[in-house]
């Protein structure tokens, strides 16, 4: 049998665009959301929809967990006969503990894996596979291809913008007390993953209109002064304001690339809905 050349692997927090989906070598292992006792695998037996629904409407608790070392190795052992090497992409390491899974699983398989750590999520890990499979295309080996794969990590943008303050509450992320009196001001807050894979709040803004405009007035600023070509608008049941914003960006930066995207379900617990984000790589 002959050996393909290089397997990828990505959690299911990240952005399964079309040509992620359909590549024959790029392969998803999802995390699992948990209402109370239920458990759902994440993009497979739970769609947007019910999640959204759920959490609406339901009174239970809903939290995440990455996939165990057992379901990687697994995976690992398998991916073992039939490509010569293995590189996983991953959710911020800051953020889940998915890449340690990620890299036991490997131990227990006995497989050598470059396991990528994005500093990032959703469509931050998928233009990370993107690059990747440029360079493979280009001969680089998957240890060269891991290591600027680590150097493009740190040149991710991202801006969030917190649509229902909900679930941050819920979750445990806001104070009842700031939870009331962010509703009651209708604030909307800006939320970023840092260069080390961290989330950081940094702004309140007091309308959605004005957020929107926070959120134009970054794509465009480093549109024109950083010359980035493709920006993604990820969205939580959002899809006309993504749509929206998609067309006001267009009006003073007409020359970018802009893919509007749907955030996984895991995502989506913790960012709750109408959550709207951009996401770039600087060149």
């Amino acid at each position: 049998m002959i050996m393909k050349k290089i397997a990828w692997v990505v959690d299911s927090s990240a952005y399964i665009n079309t040509l992620l989906k359909n590549h024959p070598d790029v392969y998803v292992i999802p995390l699992n959301i948990h209402f109370g006792h239920e458990q759902f695998v994440d993009g497979v037996d739970l769609t947007p929809e019910q999640l959204y629904d759920r959490i609406r409407n339901g009174s239970d608790s809903v939290k995440t967990s990455q996939p165990s070392a057992g379901e990687f190795a697994e995976l690992y052992t398998k991916l073992s006969t039939e490509y010569e090497s293995i590189i996983a992409v991953h959710v911020s390491n800051s953020l889940s503990g998915t890449i340690s899974s990620s890299q036991s699983g490997a131990q227990i398989a006995q497989v050598q894996v470059e396991c990528v750590d994005s500093l990032s999520l959703s469509a931050g890990i998928t233009g990370l596979v993107v690059k990747g499979l440029h360079l493979q295309e280009k001969g680089l080996s998957f240890e060269e291809i891991a290591t600027q794969l680590r150097t493009e990590a740190t040149k991710f943008r991202n801006f969030i913008l917190i649509g229902n303050l909900t679930q941050l509450y819920k979750g445990g992320r806001l104070s009842s007390a700031q939870f009331y009196l962010g509703s009651l001001l209708k604030i909307k807050p800006i939320i970023q993953i840092n260069n080390k894979g961290e989330l950081q709040e940094l702004d309140k803004v007091r309308s959605y209109k004005k957020a929107i405009q926070y959120l134009i007035n970054k794509v465009v600023e480093s549109v024109q002064q950083e010359d980035t070509k493709t920006v993604y608008i990820m969205h939580a049941n959002a899809l006309e304001q993504a749509e929206s914003l998609k067309e006001a960006i267009l009006l003073q930066a007409p020359n970018v690339e802009l893919v509007v995207g749907e955030i996984s379900t895991s995502l989506a617990v913790h960012a709750g809905e109408d959550t709207i984000a951009v996401l770039w790589y600087l060149p």
